[in-house]
Order: C-alpha cells, then structure tokens, then sequence
C-alpha cells in the first residue's frame, strides 16, 4: 500500500509516518557528501552548499530531479544544457535496454552500423552542407577534433576564439577557452591562441588574417552569461573567414538540439559552418557521446590519414544507438518547437520580474529555453541559487559570469511548469533580498600539514 505523503520546501514530498525511512535517507546524503569530500573534492562540497546545491540525486524523471533527503526540485541546470529531452525518457531508455540487450562498445577500429545510421541522421539535422562526422565521448574531445583539422585542412596556425568563451578543459579546447583562472595554472599551453571581445565584429577583423586556421565562437555563450550576440555578429564573422579563407567553426554543445527553439542557434542567423560541435543533450542523460560534423571538403584532409584521430569509446554502439532515440524524441515530440513556446513564455515572466527589481535584475538574456537573469553584482550568484533551491528549482550561475543567473530547464517542460519557474524565482529574489534561508558559514577547519621532511 502506497503510504500517505505531505509536500515539503522545495515541492518535494516525504513519507509520513515513517521516519526509519527519512533519517536512513538522510543518513545515505551525509554520507555520500562526506565521502565526496573526502576522496574527490572537499571545496566543491563547500561551494555547493553554500549555494543550497548540496544535492545527492537520487530519482530523476522528466523535468525533475528529488534530493535524496526527499526535496523534489526543477532541473534548470540540467547539466549546463545536457537533457534536453528530460531525465530518463522512457523511450530512450528502452532504446538504451535493447541496445545492451544485442550491443557493447563495438570495435573503435572496426566500422559500424551504429556509428553510419548516427552520422548520417546528423548529416541530415544540421545546417547547410555538413554531412562528415568524427564522434567523441565530450564536449572538449569534439573541439580538440575541430581546431586539429582546422589546422590540418588548412595548414594555418592560428586560432582565434572570444573572450569568457568556453570549450572544455581538454588539451587544444583549454588554449581556446576565455578565462585566465582555466589556463594560468597550466600554460604554456598550445601556441598560436588569440582571443577577442566577444559581439565585436571588428575585433576579430583585426586578428583573422592569412595565417588564421579558424574563428570558434559559441553562437550563444553559456558559461559566458547566457550572452547573446549582436543580429548579424555571426553572419558578419561567416563573411570575415571567407574572405581571409578562414574557417568558422560553431560551439553548438550547450545550444544545440533545440535548446534555443531551432535545432541548432545558428540558424537564427541563416550561418552555415564549416566544423561544429555536438554533445551534452545528444546523450539524452544515458550515455556520453560527442561529435565534430564538418563539410565533405574538410574530409579530404583524412582520405590519407585515415586514423589522425581517434577515440577508443567516441561513438561506442552503445551510445550511438542511444543517441537515434533522442534524435526521433525531439522530432517526433515536437521538442524543438515546444522550446520555442514555452521560451517565449519563461522570457516573459522573466522580463516582469526584472520590471519588478530593476536595481537588481539588470538584464533578460537568451533564447528559447536558455535564459539568464544578469544580476546588478557577481554576489547575488551564489546568493539566488540557494534561494531557488528553498523554493523547488536547482539552478546555478554562469561560471565565467557569476553575477548571471542561468535557467535551462528541459525541453519537455509543460506550460504549468514554467508558471511553477517563475513564482519560484519571483519568490527567491524577495528572499535573497530580505537575507531569509542563507546557509550559517561553515566552521573554520584547522588544516592539518605534512611534517616537511
């Protein structure tokens, strides 16, 4: 018999009556966080927490995830865009059951029925003439791919990409990433990086020049604040690579899949690339999987290094066959039109709230359904995700950016939901202004050194 339940903080419900239950769920967080700590990270514990993000997942499902203490929660980082299509899609996780039912990783060497029918549907989906694949398990693994036959193709050295961009913390992804904090600990990196301003056409004039490889640029920057460029920045980019036989490069990881209510932003502007790189939400939050699609000419660069590059699990079966079944949930769902609609509806809440705090909320970014609230100071960051935790939604900062607040809910989100997302943040403003619900600080921990030898 189902036992009675009562709602709590967050919309979250736990069982009455059965407190062995709710202390032994409690006990399994405190331990998991503990262990966490202890073996992995002990700072990101205290950066969560004190963001109200000290979350033990436990069941996942559509648009919402449940703490494991019980807290039922709006998923609006959704692994900084990577479900698009929810959290175990009951039709994507029976593709994933008769996939494990026939396949394993399969043979990086070998060729594949798997990897063939996936490339060719995403030579299909995606702008213009792209129609060549190269598949990767991460975002960074797909742009290490991208800048490397970009040199290659072109036999140029220079790469130059935008200020507060981000493309991962892999080898040639880390020179191209904006922010110092990524690269000082590590440099010298790879040579031959330049960064502009991002939005600024004639910054990168000045730098894409004849020795120039490529430009790479997020359509929309995610970890950059949700910045939206200037209308016609990327068609006036496409025109700056043609002229210098530059290549473009598209970052599409966080904006692809209908995230911005087209199946890819850049056709928001009509701009074909020529490389652009998939991953996050192409897993549909069951596999990993990345890809770099790129146009037949580029090809040629592979016809005599056919194995240049490769990746022991990029595109495993498993993963690729996974990766079909997204594809047709957000075809046959209509996912990529919903994020349009229910976008247009979360920007517009959205906007009443920042008429509401105009000292506080500065500015409405985005599109579709990834949106930003950017915050008058980089404080109110961590600040808001711990109130919008009290009050159902798990939601974190740009990390370039913190005084940007992002929202990116799942594309199967329904109309009452995005009603359910914007009282909610109506509602965790008004506390974090009024200085309710913030977490005590944390004892000071006498740390204990090593005896120097």
């Amino acid at each position: 018999m189902a036992k009675d339940s009562e709602p709590v903080q967050g919309g979250g419900t736990v069982p009455v009556g059965d407190s062995a239950t709710s202390v032994e769920a409690v006990d399994t967080k405190k331990r998991a966080l503990e262990l966490f700590a202890r073996h992995i990270n002990p700072q990101k514990v205290r950066v969560m927490r004190a963001a109200g993000l000290d979350i033990i997942e436990s069941k996942r499902e559509g648009p919402w995830v449940y703490d494991a203490d019980g807290r039922k929660l709006l998923d609006c980082f959704t692994s900084a865009g990577s479900f698009n299509v929810g959290r175990r899609h009951p039709r994507v996780v029976k593709a994933m059951h008769e996939a494990v039912d026939r396949l394993d990783h399969g043979n990086f060497l070998l060729c594949s029925k798997e990897k063939a029918e996936l490339a060719a549907k995403l030579a299909q989906i995606t702008p213009g003439d792209l129609s060549c694949v190269m598949f990767g398990t991460g975002g960074g693994e797909a742009v290490d791919f991208a800048i490397k036959l970009a040199r290659g193709a072109t036999q140029r050295p220079k790469i130059v990409s935008t200020v507060n961009g981000y493309h991962g913390l892999t080898g040639f992804a880390l020179s191209a990433v904006g922010r110092d904090a990524y690269r000082l600990p590590f440099e010298p990196l790879m040579p031959g990086f330049e960064r502009v301003e991002f939005g600024d056409e004639k910054a990168a004039a000045s730098v894409i020049d004849g020795s120039t490889a490529a430009f790479l640029v997020e359509p929309i920057q995610g970890e950059g604040g949700v910045r939206v460029p200037p209308r016609g920045y990327l068609s006036a980019i496409r025109q700056i690579c043609d002229e210098q036989g530059a290549l473009l490069i598209l970052d599409e990881i966080q904006t692809g899949f209908g995230r911005t209510g087209r199946w890819f932003a850049s056709e928001h502007d009509g701009v074909v690339p020529d490389i652009m790189t998939v991953a996050k939400s192409l897993g549909g939050s069951m596999v990993s999987i990345s890809a770099t699609v790129f146009t037949e000419e580029l090809r040629e660069f592979l016809i005599p290094n056919p194995f240049i590059h490769v990746s022991t699990f990029g595109g495993s079966d498993l993963a690729c066959a996974v990766a079909m079944a997204v594809i047709e949930v957000i075809e046959e769902d209509g996912l990529v039109e919903r994020a349009a609609q229910m976008g247009e509806m979360l920007h517009s809440g959205l906007r009443e709230i920042a008429k509401e705090y105009p000292e506080e909320v500065l500015e409405v970014r985005g599109m579709g359904l990834m949106a930003g609230l950017k915050l008058s100071d980089d404080s109110m960051g961590p600040r808001l995700s711990f109130n919008l935790s009290n009050h159902g939604v798990l939601a974190i900062y740009s990390g370039n950016e913190p005084s940007v607040m992002r929202l990116m809910p799942s594309l199967v989100v329904k109309s009452a939901e995005v009603e359910f997302l914007i009282d909610s943040t109506s509602g965790a403003i008004k506390d974090m202004l009024s200085g309710k619900g913030m977490p005590e600080p944390e004892p000071s921990r006498r740390v204990r050194r090593r005896p120097a030898r």
